[in-house]
């Protein structure tokens, strides 16, 4: 486990790894967990983007932040305007589900980026590969 993101409600975020990929883009995987006593639906986490707003419950308003060389990075998407990322059909209390998101890489000397989502806290994250 490479961080812990605890947001409301008792949902939690739980990041395992963030590889630098052949073809130049970094991926985040990882586990949702609801300890919440509702469904889940990743309310918010398709961000604000009119574009990306209709990817529905996913984390496509996730981005990466590289603090050492000012930029962010905002998550990949497809020719059809889908983001690279999971989506997420509604988990019940208690479930788990895992989730993965695609980003242009930073340069090779970053190796260390800021993984945001929507409604939760930042977490700082080390980047392998």
């Amino acid at each position: 486990m490479l961080a812990s993101i605890k947001g409301k409600d008792g949902v939690e975020a739980v990041i395992s790894s963030v590889k630098r990929e052949a073809g130049g883009f970094v991926t985040v995987k990882g586990r949702v967990k609801n300890g919440s006593k509702q469904i889940w639906a990743a309310v918010g986490w398709q961000g604000i983007e009119q574009e990306l707003v209709n990817n529905g419950a996913s984390m496509a308003g996730a981005t990466l932040v590289d603090q050492q060389g000012k930029k962010r990075y905002l998550i990949l998407r497809d020719t059809d305007g889908r983001c690279l990322c999971t989506k997420f059909e509604g988990l019940t209390p208690g479930a788990e589900a895992p989730f993965f998101a695609q980003f242009p890489a930073p340069p090779q000397s970053t190796t260390e980026v800021d993984f945001q989502i929507p409604t939760m806290p930042t977490a700082t994250i080390k980047i392998s590969g």
